[in-house]
């Protein structure tokens, strides 16, 4: 454990050097042209853009000086040197790297969606290759109820391996999808981390150290340099983090997931992600018409934020739109409103959906109800994780 000693401290150096290095390099953002203005808000000055490229370098340097200090004492005796653990650690810190590298070129170059779909699963090969040499296990247990149909276990073979190139690509874009105010993009991605750093713990004890000794090693000064950046981040942001935010941190839970061996655990801590990734599949989709900023309309006047609209033509309307607009309806999920030629709705977004529910809020009130929200379902997944388990399974399931 004393390797967990002296990865606390560097995360502590990672903290002091991100929250230190953030304003020094804001000005050279906006020089080379990286910035942006927050749409909701009156001021419409400059603000640095994709800074998250900041804490994802120094949380790689980190991770980088941290590799002769936990494999140090075995780097002269080729014999007992952990090389699998060593592969493991290299290639999580390559499809992080990459994802930075990718993240970033989409914060300068704007890439269109479909590689936004890409560049996750291409990211993702080091990890595959890695489990495929020192696990290659794609067997999966089967629910108790479903026994009797599947048997205990299934093997899914190459299957696994694209759910977990999928699951790459989740993570990555899910926290992109639920974006667009300050600090919510960083704001989950702490709570998601400090969830998984809380299972490791738990789990220090179970037959499973190592694994969670790994995820450890990942997310401590992960979670260092995201809180430094939290700080600017947060309203009145005084810096955007970017797509290469969203993509590293990402890549970091898809990361220690698959190779710690507890995907389903992980996603359990994406609830809110999930939620709002379903509710906006019809206009990720584009079967309900979907604007390039789903973002919440701002009043001037009262300094709130309220649902933002979008604007469905009667003549547009098909089969699959009416069921769907039918259905959302009785659930009371959106806004609907409509007359002889046009049917409004609203954006269809978790962010919307809490200003339909909680009414018009300030921002920094937005953030902090989903936020509150996302720590809910953080506890909601630890009770369906271990409470509720065991009436799926005679042993845990990762």
């Amino acid at each position: 454990m004393w390797s967990i000693v002296i990865l606390l401290l560097l995360s502590f150096l990672a903290y002091v050097g991100t929250i230190r290095l953030i304003p020094q390099l804001g000005d050279l953002f906006i020089k080379a042209g990286l910035y942006g203005v927050d749409l909701c808000k009156v001021s419409k000055e400059k603000i640095p853009e994709a800074l998250g490229v900041v804490s994802g370098c120094v949380f790689l340097v980190v991770s980088f000086l941290f590799i002769p200090i936990v494999f140090g004492y075995n780097l002269m005796d080729r014999e007992t040197f952990p090389h699998s653990e060593f592969a493991e650690l290299l290639a999580a810190l390559l499809s992080i790297c990459c994802m930075l590298l990718l993240g970033f070129a989409d914060d300068v170059l704007d890439l269109r969606w479909r590689y936004k779909l890409l560049l996750p699963t291409v990211a993702s090969l080091p990890l595959l290759v890695v489990y495929y040499v020192n696990f290659n296990s794609t067997t999966f247990i089967v629910p108790l109820p479903l026994r009797q149909f599947f048997g205990v276990s299934v093997n899914i073979g190459p299957l696994y391996y694209i759910y977990m190139g999928m699951l790459a690509v989740f993570c990555t874009n899910a926290i992109n999808i639920l974006a667009g105010i300050n600090g919510l993009e960083v704001g989950q991605s702490v709570v998601i981390a400090i969830s998984i750093v809380i299972f490791n713990v738990i789990e220090l004890r179970g037959d499973q150290f190592k694994a969670h000794c790994f995820s450890l090693y990942i997310m401590l000064p992960y979670i260092a340099t995201t809180l430094a950046l939290l700080q600017y981040n947060w309203y009145p942001s005084k810096v955007f983090v970017g797509d290469t935010f969203c993509y590293v941190s990402g890549m970091t839970f898809a990361v220690v997931g698959i190779l710690s061996h507890f995907s389903k655990t992980v996603l359990l801590f994406f609830l809110p992600q999930i939620i709002n990734f379903l509710y906006s599949v019809p206009q990720l989709f584009h079967i309900i018409p979907c604007p390039r900023h789903r973002l919440p309309k701002y009043s001037p006047e009262t300094n709130l934020l309220q649902a933002s609209k979008t604007v469905i033509s009667k003549k547009d309307l098909n089969f699959l739109n009416s069921i769907i607009l039918k259905i959302l309806s009785v659930l009371h999920l959106i806004e609907k409103h409509e007359d002889s030629q046009n049917i409004v709705i609203n954006n269809m977004t978790l962010i919307n959906l809490f200003l339909i529910k909680l009414g018009p809020m300030s921002e920094v009130c937005l953030t902090s109800s989903l936020l509150i929200f996302q720590v809910f379902c953080s506890c909601i997944a630890f009770i369906i994780r271990y409470p509720m388990a065991s009436y799926f399974y005679d042993v845990k399931v990762k």
